[in-house]
């Protein structure tokens, strides 16, 4: 994995009637990529955005857009949200009975193909698809809503799921996201996670660039070894 900790601000928490300006603030406070929290009102209890929304932050942020398809048929979405402008393709093992072919599919359009697990999802789950991805997410809230709190237990999968990738010899990101603050982020990163998502702590603060540089500094005094 790879030692620098990249921070992907969620913008699920940020205020929708200015996204070009919420998203112009996270790059200037040093953001690395922007998590899209896509949610279909059925694999998910909300409803997010479209490719329709990702296209038009694609032409005003030159950060990378990490999408997270939160849907029940990821199949159906995937080339319109790389059309879109997604970089990086993100779909739950939940919902993808043929996950290699959903994976490979992700692969063909150009995106980087990456897959997730729920909480309550165990980590066996990942060891044969880990050679066909460059990310893993690990959800430390039950997806739906932003501003959970962190789910403790999500530690020992983080650690669990490090190891894994360890052991597969690949660059494979580990990323987490739910509850991630000035008090979580140095431990997921201590279990072996180098991207967080981060929603509330970042969007929620009255200076989004001064967060995440806030966060930056906390985790310059740990080590996601």
């Amino acid at each position: 994995m790879n030692a620098m900790v990249l921070i992907a601000p969620s913008i699920l928490n940020a205020d929708f009637a200015d996204l070009r300006t919420q998203l112009a603030l996270a790059e200037e406070g040093g953001a690395d990529w922007i998590h899209l929290d896509v949610m279909d009102g059925h694999f998910v209890p909300n409803l997010t955005f479209g490719p329709p929304v990702v296209r038009s932050l694609h032409r005003v942020t030159r950060l990378p857009m990490d999408a997270h398809l939160m849907v029940g048929n990821p199949d159906d979405q995937i080339d319109r949200f790389r059309d879109a402008g997604a970089d990086r393709i993100t779909v739950h093992h939940e919902t993808c009975p043929h996950l290699h072919r959903t994976i490979q599919k992700i692969r063909q359009t150009g995106a980087l193909p990456g897959v997730s697990i729920n909480p309550a999802t165990p980590v066996a789950v990942l060891s044969d698809i880990l050679p066909e991805v460059d990310l893993v997410l690990i959800m430390s809230v039950n997806p739906g809503f932003g501003g959970q709190a962190f789910i403790p237990g999500s530690l020992k999968k983080i650690r669990e799921v490090a190891g894994m990738i360890r052991a597969t010899g690949r660059a494979i990101h580990l990323q987490v996201d739910g509850g991630i603050d000035l008090s979580t982020a140095p431990q997921v990163v201590e279990a072996g996670a180098d991207v967080l998502v981060v929603g509330k702590f970042i969007f929620g603060s009255p200076d989004i660039p001064a967060a995440i540089r806030a966060l930056r500094a906390t985790l310059a005094t740990s080590s996601p070894r």
